[in-house]
């Protein structure tokens, strides 16, 4: 199986200078040009390419550059594809004249097609979908896809978009085209679209907005259809097994103790786990009491995870204004306490006050406890954030998709 077959091509007017431009008011308006628009993606490989133009099911084959004379039209030279305009390189399907054929399709859409095959197999080939109606009223769609650093579901000042995510239009004439956002800004038929964002493979990226949404065009006001998300990863954070060892034991201090013991940390049976003894002392004493945290009082494990994070906090390593994603459990609480946005995003230090004021309300909570899911859940929160997995990252990571994109 061949490779799939990088870059991009779009339909544009003869200035060919229209990028995603869709429709059209006449044939042999319509002019092929390369891509994918966006700055610094790759164009399609050089080389020399079929061309044929279909309904958009992929059949009938309305017109073909195969048989026109020069079965390969499209040059890409250097990255930059040459603009040609489609009626002038191809025959009809029906007698084999210049140009194409009418579509079928009541809303008069076609699909054009660019191969390095003349038998225009999936993986060698790049289509692109336009509709050509008289007198076409239309406008313009633009897609932004946001890095939203601090995951409020807002595009805010600063905040970057990104290059290359994949999302699905579905139009109500049912046109459907994946692309590539870059961001990306279209030519198209009034109407209402359906936009539905894609999910990378990376499953360290999160939605922060919905991942669908409806969009009349032209947009009143004219503003861009926006869609957020964030990546997760590393924040500094080091485990329980660290601070029971000698590395940790090195940086503890009197101070941390003194804070540790104000806190409502639990013992397995659920009272109090203070440290009263001198440094030493307290050091063996932190290093038993993590090394033999147990969930069957789920209280006990949670401390252990609150004490780890306190201690990256208090020494150089984890800031503590830093977001992370808690999930179902984040969310409740947040709903609880009535805050904005109840999103399951929320600060180190949020985390750690929502995890000891817990502790302080329930210290025993064995099987069938009602708050034991809750203290798991935070417990996974703090365990996920001390070995750096679900902290928000300051801007996007690595993405990759499973489909190609046409």
């Amino acid at each position: 199986m061949a490779t799939p077959l990088p870059g991009a091509i779009f339909t544009t007017d003869s200035t060919c200078t229209g990028v995603n431009v869709n429709i059209f008011g006449s044939k042999d308006a319509v002019y092929l040009n390369g891509g994918p628009s966006h700055i610094g993606a790759a164009s399609l490989p050089d080389g020399s390419y079929y061309v044929r133009v279909t309904d958009p099911s992929g059949t009938p084959v309305l017109g073909t550059s195969i048989g026109s004379g020069n079965d390969t039209p499209f040059v890409v030279s250097g990255g930059v594809a040459n603009c040609i305009q489609l009626s002038a390189v191809l025959i009809k399907g029906s007698d084999a004249t210049p140009g194409y054929d009418d579509t079928t399709n009541q809303g008069g859409e076609y699909k054009v097609w660019v191969s390095t095959v003349n038998t225009f197999d999936n993986n060698s080939t790049k289509t692109d979908n336009f509709k050509v109606k008289e007198n076409p009223v239309v406008a313009t769609l633009c897609i932004d896809k946001f890095y939203d650093a601090n995951a409020n579901g807002i595009k805010d000042n600063g905040e970057v978009s990104i290059n290359g995510w994949q999302f699905t239009i579905v139009a109500d004439a049912n046109q459907i085209n994946t692309r590539f956002t870059s961001p990306l800004c279209m030519v198209t038929e009034a109407g209402l679209y359906h936009i539905f964002e894609s999910d990378a493979i990376e499953t360290n990226w999160l939605h922060t907005t919905p991942i669908t949404t409806d969009a009349a065009i032209p947009l009143t006001p004219n503003l861009p259809v926006e869609f957020g998300n964030v990546c997760l990863g590393a924040g500094g954070g080091l485990t329980l097994g660290f601070w029971s060892n000698k590395n940790g034991q090195n940086l503890e201090n009197a101070a941390d103790f003194t804070f540790l013991t104000g806190l409502c940390l639990r013992t397995a049976g659920g009272s109090n786990q203070d440290f009263n003894g001198n440094l030493t002392q307290n050091k063996s004493a932190l290093h038993d009491w993590l090394l033999n945290a147990s969930a069957t009082n789920m209280a006990n494990m949670l401390s252990a995870q609150l004490a780890a994070m306190e201690l990256n906090v208090r020494h150089p390593g984890v800031t503590g204004t830093r977001l992370v994603y808690g999930g179902d459990c984040v969310k409740a609480y947040q709903q609880s306490q009535q805050l904005p946005g109840s999103n399951g995003f929320i600060t180190i230090n949020d985390l750690m006050t929502a995890a000891n004021t817990e502790l302080c309300a329930h210290p025993l909570t064995l099987s069938g406890s009602p708050f034991r899911a809750f203290q798991e859940c935070m417990k996974t929160t703090l365990d996920q954030a001390n070995n750096n997995i679900n902290f928000v990252q300051g801007s996007p990571c690595p993405f990759t998709f499973s489909g190609v994109a046409p």
